[in-house]
């Protein structure tokens, strides 16, 4: 049963990834791609992560690890990329 949920979680991660690059084929501005290709990345890779988690149960703290990481990343990566945009060019 423990298999089952974790392809699960594994194969939802990987739809996750899939599913964040249809946006960029569309003729949105290049920010609503980059924001839901983040997201759906985040999410798709703290599916896998997870689906490991219950995979390989004795490595959790690094898995932990990788969760925690990850979550850091892409928050701070977000709001980089809304500074960017924000400021407009005026560097000075």
């Amino acid at each position: 049963m423990m298999d089952i949920v974790s392809y699960s979680l594994m194969g939802l991660g990987l739809v996750f990834w899939m599913w964040g690059t249809l946006p960029l084929l569309g003729d949105r501005s290049v920010l609503f791609k980059l924001h839901s290709l983040s997201v759906s990345d985040t999410l798709g890779s703290i599916s896998i992560i997870a689906g490991l988690l219950l995979r390989i149960p004795s490595e959790w703290p690094l898995l932990l690890l990788a969760l925690i990481s990850l979550a850091i990343w892409n928050t701070v990566l977000g709001y980089v990329l809304a500074y960017c945009s924000s400021s407009g060019g005026n560097r000075g």
